[in-house]
């Protein structure tokens, strides 16, 4: 199975089972990927081996949603009987947010979702698990942010769920910066009224005395796309970390490890996602997977 994952992405649980790609037939489960673009999405390459490896009939699709069609496109999704669930990414997550019928906690704070499933009535849940995952993926790399210093470029919907979770992790203090300041007020404004005294909005990045410093922009996934932030103004020892996850080494984490700062790849994030999207989708082994 390792050979759907792309080059350079490490081996998903449930990669090297043994069991062969499921065959699609009229049985199977369908959940989406939706996006514009969708051509750097890694979900497929993660989410399909770990189907495979649980043994159920299901796989994972990308689709390319343009801006305004989002709407057309769920409602359209949700009348499909044997599709059971949605993955959102950009630039998405805020208004699939409002399609939810109902919203987690985390998805409140944060104002979108990145996952949709089909409540008991049918209706859309919505849930976020960007932040979870990009701390998850930070601890198991080694780093715990409690009590770190933060800095975070962009307020958008990676964003905003990477700064609810760090402030839930026990970051000691978080500044946010974006180019438009309606919606950075918008996200210092709800961070500010659980976590008061903790979140500092910026116009600029501030990056003197931060131990962490995080890229949760679109900025460099097309070649020539500016820097989010400079490394080199970061303090010895902190560490960079990109959500961007194609290419694996973005120009931040290049110019960042020239610089001998610490680096940490967007995918860890997606990885750390995959229990968190069983749980979410009820996605259990069968008993043939279970009995080996």
């Amino acid at each position: 199975m390792t050979e759907l994952l792309p080059p350079g992405v490490p081996d998903a649980p449930g990669a090297r089972t043994g069991h062969a790609p499921v065959a699609i037939d009229g049985s199977t489960r369908l959940f989406a990927v939706l996006g514009d673009p969708v051509a750097q999405v890694r979900a497929p390459a993660l989410l399909n081996p770990l189907f495979a490896g649980l043994g159920l009939n299901a796989v994972l699709f990308p689709v390319r949603v343009p801006a305004g069609r989002l709407a057309d496109v769920v409602h359209g999704l949700h009348g499909i009987a044997n599709l059971d669930g949605l993955l959102v990414t950009v630039p998405h997550k805020f208004a699939a947010g409002r399609l939810a019928a109902r919203r987690s906690r985390a998805a409140e704070l944060i104002g979108g979702v990145n996952a949709l499933r089909r409540g008991p009535d049918g209706a859309w849940e919505g849930d976020n698990f960007d932040g979870a995952g990009f701390v998850r993926g930070l601890r198991r790399a080694g780093y715990d942010p409690t009590g770190w210093r933060a800095a975070l470029a962009g307020a958008g919907g990676a964003g905003a769920a990477i700064a609810v979770a760090l402030l839930d992790a026990g970051v000691a203090h978080l500044s946010v910066w974006d180019p438009d300041p309606g919606r950075l007020d918008a996200l210092t404004g709800r961070l500010a009224r659980h976590w008061p005294g903790r979140v500092t909005g910026a116009a600029e990045p501030l990056l003197t005395g931060a131990d962490l410093a995080v890229n949760a922009t679109p900025l460099g996934l097309r070649p020539g796309d500016p820097l989010p932030f400079r490394p080199a103004a970061l303090p010895p020892g902190a560490l960079v970390a990109d959500v961007v996850m194609t290419p694996a080494d973005t120009a931040l984490l290049r110019v960042a490890a020239g610089v001998g700062l610490r680096t940490h790849r967007g995918s860890h994030m997606l990885e750390a996602q995959l229990e968190l999207y069983q749980d979410f989708f009820g996605l259990h082994p069968t008993p043939r997977t279970r009995r080996g």
